[in-house]
């Protein structure tokens, strides 16, 4: 029989600590058991035990004094286990000093208040938020897809990380494996060409051999059909929170609206492990979430999304614009929003590209922390996604090493995340420090580091590269002005087009978020610019210019 996961209720007040086991036994029971410990020894000897703990539910105020120890003792024992601080309602003092500011220090992951009455549903609403964020981290749950491939390989990686980003419930298992060979018997192919993809959804079991990520896309059905002279009201370029911001407004206001996606959904905000101050979401969320959710709202509005392609070219045609993709297909529309945003910068040294998907990632790659446990892993970059990276890190890495070029954190690293940074007792942070060498056949076993005192050789199982991003404009380049960095520029104030912020220097193209020369980098500015966009698309197609291409226009979606 395999063991339930358990939740894991701590409180010295017998009160608290039955009514909290009660009210969670009574709610949860199918799928968990609840363990309930009246101080810290014996909520360490849980966490210490074989039981895969989900969350850890600690009250916290007057008369607790284990409450917050406890929480803070849990991530070496239990790296996936949701931390939870209970306090009481009207406890102002606990929620504004302690639990603010235990969350900032990274003592603990959410706090809820006690239920006041018995099945409070807003107490239960969190606590099912908490669970589902832990079965996404855990997996072994439903899986949608899986993937068999050689437990090394830099592509089952790579679709680890797309599959995470999209929220796809996916296994992976090495191809020398007795599951991994059970799959491959049940596929029906004696040979394939691995990483061999079963898609087990929709009521149908699709099997692809290799697929291109083209493949896997219209494998899962998304991609629509449409003509090459099918006229669109709006394409979108790009599927992070800009152009996902932007897809909501302009289908939701009734315009045909495409949106297409060389990768996955949510851009760099997708990678981000959590999102603290985006507006609404007091208790943060992953950037993953984020961007599942505004997938789906998007959807809802009947927008149309083609995944795992890429646009080539911008051409204007007779008061619309036609654009190319690499599989040789053409799109029309009427206006165009980009927002390709940015792809992180190669850090140019030869050996460390040699191992990129092999122990070196450009990015978070929050799909491969759990595999970090134990190990010594190295962040490189300065900024918040850098900062974000090796706090997540942290929780299964042995130790974490952020490696930053400047003298100090604070001058491109929220207030917040650095003091998270600081006080986590396995993250250590060396200033004024490149990296200029690595070592490694099979995978990354050593990074060679630069600093004030000259080179060293330091032993490293991982490296996450996050040193500042470049724009993904070069398909634009001669077709719409760019800054020197290559960033679209803004605010044309084209007699053909209206005067807005985010327009370019062709009439009825716009760009928001990342890609936009000044713009702010921030989830919430882009969002925003998203929809301040589409209140500028309105203006631009009612204005005439695009009368003839009016007289084929598709209903709305």
């Amino acid at each position: 029989m395999v063991a339930r996961p358990a939740l894991v209720v701590v409180s010295s007040d017998r009160d608290i600590r039955s009514g909290l086991a009660e009210e969670l036994t009574n709610r949860y029971q199918v799928a968990y058991d609840v363990v309930a410990c009246p101080g810290r020894e014996d909520a360490e000897h849980a966490l210490r035990s074989e039981m895969d703990v989900a969350l850890v539910l600690a009250s916290l105020g007057p008369g607790e004094p284990d409450g917050l120890s406890v929480l803070s003792s849990v991530r070496p024992l239990q790296p996936t286990a949701i931390r939870v601080g209970a306090v009481a309602w009207g406890d102002w003092a606990t929620t504004t000093h302690l639990v603010t500011d235990a969350l900032v220090m990274g003592q603990l992951d959410q706090f809820v208040v006690r239920p006041g009455v018995p099945g409070d549903e807003e107490f239960h609403r969190l606590i099912t938020d908490f669970l589902s964020e832990w079965w996404e981290r855990r997996g072994g749950g439903f899986e949608a897809v899986r993937v068999v491939d050689a437990a090394d390989s830099p592509r089952a990686r790579e679709l680890r990380d797309v599959l995470f980003r999209d929220h796809v419930p996916a296994g992976f298992y090495a191809a020398d494996s007795p599951r991994g060979h059970e799959i491959v018997e049940q596929s029906g192919l004696s040979r394939p060409d691995l990483p061999l993809v079963v898609l087990q959804f929709g009521g149908a079991t699709r099997v692809l051999a290799n697929p291109s990520d083209v493949d896997l896309a219209d494998a899962f059905g998304l991609t629509p059909g449409i003509a090459a002279e099918d006229l669109l009201d709006l394409v979108v370029i790009g599927a992070g929170p800009a152009g996902l911001a932007a897809a909501v407004s302009a289908s939701s206001e009734g315009l045909r609206t495409l949106v297409v996606e060389r990768q996955a959904m949510g851009g760099q905000a997708g990678t981000t492990s959590l999102i603290r101050n985006y507006l609404g979401f007091p208790q943060g969320i992953t950037g993953t979430r984020l961007a599942a959710n505004a997938f789906q709202q998007a959807m809802t509005f009947g927008t149309l999304f083609m995944i795992g392609r890429s646009v080539t070219g911008l051409s204007r045609d007779n008061g619309t614009y036609r654009l190319s993709l690499d599989d040789q297909s053409t799109l029309r529309t009427r206006t165009v929003v980009l927002a390709g945003g940015v792809r992180y910068r190669r850090i140019g040294v030869p050996a460390l590209e040699a191992l990129v998907g092999r122990g070196v990632f450009y990015g978070a790659a929050s799909s491969e922390a759990p595999s970090m446990r134990g190990r010594r892993v190295f962040v490189v970059g300065g900024g918040n996604s850098a900062g974000q990276a090796a706090v997540y890190l942290a929780r299964w890495a042995e130790r974490v090493t952020l490696l930053v070029r400047g003298p100090s954190l604070a001058a491109n690293m929220s207030q917040y995340l650095v003091r998270q940074v600081e006080s986590a007792t396995n993250i250590d942070v060396r200033h004024r420090t490149e990296v200029v060498g690595a070592a490694g056949t099979l995978s990354l076993s050593a990074l060679e580091l630069r600093d004030d005192a000259g080179h060293s050789d330091v032993a490293a199982d991982a490296a996450f590269l996050l040193i500042g991003s470049d724009p993904n404009t070069g398909w634009l380049a001669g077709q719409i002005g760019l800054d020197p960095w290559g960033f679209v520029r803004t605010h044309s104030d084209s007699a053909t087009g209206p005067s807005s912020a985010l327009a370019t220097s062709l009439p009825g193209v716009f760009a928001v978020g990342d890609v936009r020369a000044g713009s702010v980098k921030r989830v919430a500015s882009a969002a925003g610019e998203g929809a301040i966009a589409v209140q500028s698309i309105h203006p631009y197609l009612a204005d005439g210019q695009t009368a003839d291409a009016a007289r084929h226009l598709h209903p709305a979606g």
